[in-house]
């Protein structure tokens, strides 16, 4: 069945029908979504197309398997995920890292739990770590370029992943609501405060 025809078939619910053209990345979406909030074993053909608002044969010819649904689905989750990241703000002020975590969380859980889902994934299906440690070098690298604008001197690798640790278990903490967003800004205030102070070091200077 083309995928014009496919789009064609109302959503259930009244969700909006797909357009000609946008079928393969709104079922990778819907995809994120099935999974941030139902599971990963929740990820079936009919669940996707019930979020997308299609039939199921639209999902089953764009991936085929449902494997493959799961990569590509990591895959644009890769692509997408540091165009609205926050790590990075280019302005090497303390006071602007990580600005606005809390709404990000706050806005797309789905999005944050489905790399979490898939994170833990990758421990049993290992042909997924390549993508997952793509994902996660880009969050390290976006991590080291905003520290070495913040401090006097390029930022040290293990310096940058526990700060980058730091922001992801707050993620965490704020996604399954351990913590509130009063929680999760406090921490951060703090932390923003230690990297002003390293920042505020003189640099060292030989004898």
């Amino acid at each position: 069945m083309t995928e014009s025809t496919e789009a064609s078939q109302p959503g259930p619910g009244g969700r909006r029908r797909l357009g000609y053209g946008e079928g393969r990345e709104a079922l990778l979406k819907a995809a994120v979504r099935v999974v941030g909030r139902r599971g990963l074993r929740h990820l079936t053909y009919r669940a996707v197309a019930e979020e997308a608002g299609v039939t199921h044969g639209l999902v089953v010819h764009h991936f085929g398997s449902r494997d493959a649904l799961i990569e590509e689905a990591l895959a644009y989750s890769v692509r997408t995920s540091l165009s609205s990241s926050l790590i990075e703000p280019g302005t090497g002020r303390p006071e602007d890292f990580a600005t606005g975590l809390s709404h990000m969380v706050d806005s797309d859980p789905d999005s944050q739990a489905f790399q979490y889902e898939l994170l833990l994934e990758a421990r049993r299906r290992p042909r997924l770590l390549t993508q997952v440690r793509a994902l996660y070098d880009e969050y390290f690298g976006a991590t080291r370029r905003e520290l070495s604008r913040i401090l006097p001197k390029d930022a040290d690798p293990a310096l940058c992943r526990l700060v980058f640790a730091a922001l992801d278990g707050l993620v965490l903490y704020h996604l399954t609501g351990i913590g509130d967003r009063e929680d999760t800004e406090a921490a951060l205030t703090e932390l923003r405060s230690l990297l002003r102070r390293l920042g505020e070091r003189a640099p060292e200077t030989g004898d």
